[in-house]
């Protein structure tokens, strides 16, 4: 087979998108955005239930994709670079929000959905609820790599730790889950 007729790899198309957002083409971007916009706002949907948070994170994160293609050096795959900025800036707008509602509301922060089940099966609604119970460093590290399937090695990328401590976190979120499913099931 030669390398005309070889499928495009993901990422190579992605690449290939980034360095076009990265000379300004905004059709470049708007495949981007139509490629990550759900995956961005299901990932930010996990940091937070909150809807104007949810579509805060997701426009900036894909503002920052637009701003920052040309730094983009190619040394993670694209999904990587993207979810990670995902993370950063749900975290800055987290912070953000909790220090204006300590001002405006002290008690809206309490106010929060149980779960949000990823499909309509008891067990998934379980996990879900099990889920939101757990550190938020735990829940991230277990979604990005369960549910997106990332590796360790790119979730320490994204969230701006060494591996072993996403591997830590992992362990010490799957142990948590252990703990909590049989409770949630009313075992």
């Amino acid at each position: 087979m030669d390398n005309d007729s070889r499928p495009v790899d993901g990422n190579d198309l992605d690449l290939a998108l980034v360095a076009a957002i990265a000379a300004g083409d905004e059709a470049a971007f708007n495949q981007i955005y139509a490629r990550y916009y759900p995956r961005i706002a299901r990932f930010t949907r996990r940091i937070t239930r909150r809807s104007e948070l949810i579509a805060e994170i997701t426009n900036d994160t894909l503002w920052a994709i637009w701003r920052c293609a040309p730094s983009f050096k190619g040394g993670s795959r694209v999904s990587t670079w993207i979810m990670g900025i995902a993370h950063h800036i749900g975290n800055k707008t987290l912070l953000r929000s909790s220090r204006r509602e300590a001002h405006e509301e002290p008690f809206l922060g309490l106010i929060e959905a149980a779960h949000e089940p990823w499909s309509d099966g008891d067990d998934r609604e379980w996990v879900g609820a099990a889920l939101v119970q757990l550190a938020e460093e735990q829940r991230t590290a277990l979604e990005l790599f369960y549910r997106f399937g990332h590796s360790c090695e790119e979730i320490a990328e994204m969230v701006d730790c060494p591996t072993n401590t996403v591997k830590s976190r992992m362990f010490h979120g799957r142990r948590n889950m252990q703990r909590l499913l049989p409770r949630l099931a009313g075992f």
